[in-house]
Order: C-alpha cells, then structure tokens, then sequence
C-alpha cells in the first residue's frame, strides 16, 4: 500500500452540502464508501463549532479547506482559530481572483500578497496552499503563470495545491509538474479527463485518460500527504463518482485511502 491519503473534495458534493443537516448526512456517506477524511468547500454557512461537532461524529479528517481569498485578506484571525479548531493544516485557495488575472504585474501582486498571508499562516502552524486551473499556464512575458508564482513566493511559506485535470487542460504534463514541485506540494487534486467526441470531460479516477501509475509514483516519491478527489461536474450521481474514484485508487492502484 502507498502512504498518502485520500479525501472527498466536497465541491464535488456542494449541492448535497447546503444545509447543516444535509452536510452531516453527506459525511457519512462518504465515510461508507470508504474515505476518511474530506477537504472542505462549496459547503453552506454553518457554525465552525457545528462543523466540529460533524467531525467528532464521524470520526472524519478535515485535510484541508478551500477558504475566500477575501477572508484570507480580511478575516485572517478567524480563519485561523477555524482551522485549529477543526484540526486543518491545509488552508487552500481555490482559485486567483480576477482582479489579478489581467497582467504580469497584477500576478506579481497576487504572489507577494498572499505570499505575507502564508507567513502568518505558517507562524500560527497552519499552510497556505493555491490551486491552479488552466489559466495558470499561460505566459506573460515569455514566462508561465505558474512559473511567476513560484519565483515571486516563499517556498516555506506558500506551497500548491496542483489539480491534475487543470494542468492537463493548461496544455502541462501533470507528472512534471508534480516533480517540479518538489518540496513546494504536499496536496493534490486527482481529477480525470476523458473525451466526448472533442470535448474534453470530467471523469472518475481511472475512467478517463490521465497516466495514473505515473502520477501516482510521482507523488510517492515527492512524498505527497493528501490526494482530493474531486470531479467539477459529473454524467453519474456524484456519490457513486467519488465511489469509482476510491475504488478505482485502492483496488487498481493500491493506495491505502
């Protein structure tokens, strides 16, 4: 068996998430199909302590969330006692808001913004990580998104979060990104891409085409902590996605979820 875990993205999940006793109830049912723990997001307002509660219940992990980056900006004190409460390392951003998107400078000021924000998360123990779509492998002046985020951040203070799918999307290997990240992720995504016609799809896990021993491998031997399954839209009940996805990583491939 492999040593890093695998979460529910509760994204995946969000329309079953609206309501404090709607977010129980998916809880559990992801622990039936087998995880044991999730990453928080897209879920409706609840109090931090009933969350809490949630996870007492089931004996669930939060690994990670994926937290407004206007919080992350304006709430920081409180994002921090949340996570401490739920036990969270992982503070996640989910995506770069727009008002950065438009220029080399604009990425540079994202970069050394949040980059602060890191420092602060990881001198009160917890780690900022950023999860990239395919905007990220465009390039502004001759130079990659991501390849502006790397250089312009601390690697101790802000790490990624890659999204498998996205990279390839991006037009990026996702097996080269993981080893390029080395040291600077410790949290993945694992979403499949499969093909209607010339339309690329979401999938399960090892339905569509992504090399899954390869990345697989790779994240053994970047010494990865956490894979989440997520699937942004699903042709399937998105239960029974995530439960091809598990199956699919503990049974073919042999990760100990």
């Amino acid at each position: 068996m492999l040593n890093f875990g695998i979460s529910a993205q509760l994204y995946t999940l969000r329309n079953y998430t609206k309501t404090p006793e709607d977010f129980l109830k998916t809880l559990v049912k992801i622990k039936e199909i087998g995880y044991k723990s999730f990453q928080l997001s897209g879920a409706g307002p609840m109090e931090p302590a009933y969350i809490r509660k949630c996870l007492d219940q089931t004996g669930l992990v939060m690994s990670a969330t994926h937290t407004s980056p206007q919080r992350l900006r304006d709430d920081l004190p409180n994002v921090i006692a949340e996570h401490r409460l739920w036990g969270c390392e992982f503070v996640g951003i989910g995506m770069m808001p727009e008002e950065y998107r438009d220029d080399y400078e604009g990425i540079v000021r994202f970069s050394r913004e949040f980059n602060e924000i890191g420092k602060r998360l990881k001198a009160s123990g917890l780690t900022l990580i950023y999860h990239n779509h395919d905007f990220e492998f465009q390039k502004y002046d001759d130079r990659l998104i991501m390849d502006i985020m790397m250089d312009e951040t601390d690697p101790s203070a802000f790490e990624f979060e890659i999204d498998t799918y996205w990279v390839q999307s991006g037009g990026a290997d996702p097996v080269d990104w993981i080893y390029k990240l080395d040291g600077r992720m410790r949290y993945i995504h694992f979403k499949d891409m499969a093909m209607d016609g010339r339309k690329q799809i979401f999938a399960p896990v090892g339905e569509g085409n992504l090399n899954w021993e390869k990345i697989i491998t790779a994240c053994e031997e970047t010494k990865i902590k956490w894979c989440a399954i997520e699937q942004d839209t699903c042709r399937i009940n998105e239960f029974e996605a995530l439960r091809q996805s598990y199956e699919n990583l503990t049974i073919r491939y042999g990760l100990e979820g």
